[in-house]
């Protein structure tokens, strides 16, 4: 199982900012504990999510010396992407491509097509500057809008995307709705029809729901799963109560439950849980 330690999407929405340097000693930290990927952090603009508005510093504060964990940024937009390019040391730049018009327009302020454009110029920046592009579809299991939804959407949308030469999706239970049926059938889709591509879940559950979903998409074949120390989170873009993140320590848990190999440093781990606790203390 590859996991994808989130923290960026653990303390987006938290009321009160959080100071650069205790985020950098905790990402520090994680770095330690040797999780295929930390998303750290997003080039959006600070009005809309004033808690990642020190990106740009706080990258310069990492110690990525002794690690071989790879950087995500989100982005929302050309400009986003553009700054995070000029950071050698971001490997991935993350895009939330929603499927939900309602939730796109909420998320990045433009329609699903003109976030398809944004892709293309997004796609093509990534391929000068050498990183490398996950697209995140978000509302991928349904959404609360009322927005046409169906596995045949996420599917077509993923096809289209794809013949740009994106290789990572990453689908998103933005709000919490998915089915243990929808995650079965998209991942066996998915995966069997695309053995090219990589195909990740990025859950957002509350504590009686986890096991259920997470089992669905790992039965399906999905090995890459997203996920927060404490399950601690939200999109604050999505509604006004946050559905947590999927807990890493389950997600470790499940692994070693099923004998998956994750490599990490656990004593390190140990660490770092007080230390985000004590982030998103007041």
């Amino acid at each position: 199982m590859k996991l994808i330690e989130c923290p960026r999407d653990a303390w987006q929405g938290h009321p009160q900012f959080i100071p650069t340097e205790k985020k950098a000693a905790y990402l520090n930290q994680l770095l330690r504990v040797g999780f295929d990927t930390i998303d750290f952090g997003s080039f959006v603009s600070p009005k809309a999510m004033p808690q990642v508005q020190d990106t740009s510093l706080l990258i310069n504060q990492l110690d990525l010396s002794q690690t071989t964990t790879k950087l995500l940024a989100i982005v929302g937009n050309e400009r986003g992407a553009r700054e995070a390019c000029q950071f050698k040391d971001v490997f991935y730049l993350g895009y939330p491509f929603s499927i939900s018009e309602t939730f796109q327009l909420r998320n990045t302020r433009a329609t699903i097509q003109e976030s398809f454009q944004t892709v293309i110029v997004i796609a093509d920046l990534c391929r000068k500057y050498g990183k490398e592009l996950v697209i995140y579809i978000s509302m991928g299991f349904g959404n609360p809008y009322g927005d046409a939804w169906n596995s045949e959407i996420v599917l077509e949308w993923i096809e289209k995307i794809a013949q740009l030469g994106i290789r990572t999706f990453s689908l998103a239970d933005t709000v919490g709705v998915a089915t243990e049926a929808d995650i079965t059938s998209l991942f066996t889709q998915l995966i069997a029809s695309r053995k090219d591509l990589e195909f990740g879940a990025h859950f957002h559950t509350t504590p009686g729901s986890w096991r259920s979903r997470l089992e669905a998409a790992y039965k399906a074949g999905c090995r890459r799963f997203d996920g927060t120390v404490s399950g601690y989170g939200g999109c604050p873009m999505a509604q006004n109560e946050l559905v947590g993140n999927m807990s890493m320590e389950n997600l470790i848990a499940y692994a070693r439950e099923n004998l998956e190999p994750t490599h990490l440093n656990l004593s390190a781990l140990e660490i770092a849980k007080p230390m985000f606790l004590e982030l998103v203390a007041d």
